[in-house]
């Protein structure tokens, strides 16, 4: 007997389907503008390279911009912006996001640059949906992948980037990158994001980074052999209730974790999972609320059955207990 799954039936029992199936989209970061909703996800393609675990058969080139109804049914709003107008890229156009400010919308994204290390580019439009204009070098002192922004209450921009293996973060000790550099031993603590505030331009750092905290139950930083726990790839921040609410993948563990905390520059405490493996090897996600309830932007690799570079944007409303923790989802019940 075959142990492949079956795709039809996980896919009927998905808590959600495919926003758009004419491509394959990942990574989805999720804004509300002027009470629409827009989602800003990865374009996968097969590039036919081989698979790594540094990722390099995530060959994307290119990002499209999303718009969701309240049916939610997704339009395609076509190329916003593509490596080859990325005057300092060289290839891989992995996880972004967006942030509007005074009626311009700011796209940031990582890319390699042509010395083959990850950075962090902006490009600026006049639509959400783009097309985005690349400036012309990457933001100042940015490294590793997965940039997310959050505006907080007081009009202030704050950048969350960061990922291990691929996203080149366990090189770098105290934001210089050295390549003897691994990951910690497991009884050591755990790499960890760095945050920045965004120059009033939107364009630069307005100070230098510096890491982000995700601790126990005791105060303690998380370890690098708590691989259920600590932080991989994929920031995210939204706040509810006044608390900051950080949330992240496990990597290798599939799971998507969230750590609650005071201020957007943390530190954080460990809550518990918003999701559940999905089908597929990543797992990455956003948060945002639309039309009065909470909704979790996420991807999996239903559609093209399994191929992990090959995946699917879905979304599902999201519940808080009275706590204020975030009842866990189960991609397919």
């Amino acid at each position: 007997m075959s142990n492949e799954p079956n795709y039809q039936e996980l896919a009927q029992k998905a808590i959600s389907q495919p926003l758009v199936t004419h491509i394959y989209t990942a990574d989805p970061s999720a804004h509300v503008f002027d009470g629409k909703l827009y989602i800003y996800p990865s374009h996968d393609i097969d590039a036919g390279i081989p698979f790594n675990d540094n990722g390099d058969h995530f060959g994307m080139e290119d990002y499209h911009v999303l718009s969701v109804n309240d049916q939610l049914e997704a339009t395609d709003h076509g190329v916003a912006l593509h490596v080859k107008d990325v005057p300092w890229a060289s290839r891989q156009m992995w996880a972004p996001d967006a942030a509007e400010k005074s009626g311009k919308y700011y796209f940031y994204f990582p890319a390699r640059d042509h010395e083959q290390m990850f950075r962090i580019g902006v490009a600026v439009g006049d639509s959400p949906v783009g097309p985005f204009i690349a400036q012309p070098d990457y933001i100042k002192g940015s490294y590793s992948i997965d940039p997310a922004v959050f505006k907080d209450e007081d009009g202030s921009y704050y950048m969350y980037v960061g990922g291990i293996w691929g996203g080149q973060l366990q090189q770098y000790r105290d934001h210089e990158w050295n390549a003897k550099h691994e990951l910690p031993a497991k009884e050591e603590p755990a790499l960890r994001p760095y945050v920045a505030k965004l120059s009033d331009d939107m364009l630069e750092f307005a100070e230098p980074p510096r890491y982000v905290d995700i601790l126990d139950e005791n105060g303690d930083l998380l370890l690098e052999g708590d691989n259920d726990r600590r932080f991989f790839e994929a920031s995210w921040v939204h706040k509810y209730n006044g608390k900051y609410y950080f949330s992240y993948s496990t990597g290798d563990t599939h799971y998507i974790c969230y750590a609650i905390g005071d201020s957007p520059y943390g530190p954080f405490t460990y809550a518990g999972r918003i999701l559940e493996p999905v089908i597929g090897w990543t797992s990455h996600h956003s948060i945002a609320e639309w039309k009065g309830k909470w909704w979790l932007f996420y991807h999996d690799s239903v559609l093209s059955e399994g191929v992990t570079h090959l995946r699917s944007v879905k979304m599902a409303e999201i519940r808080y207990d009275a706590a204020g923790r975030i009842e866990t989802l189960k991609p397919y019940s």
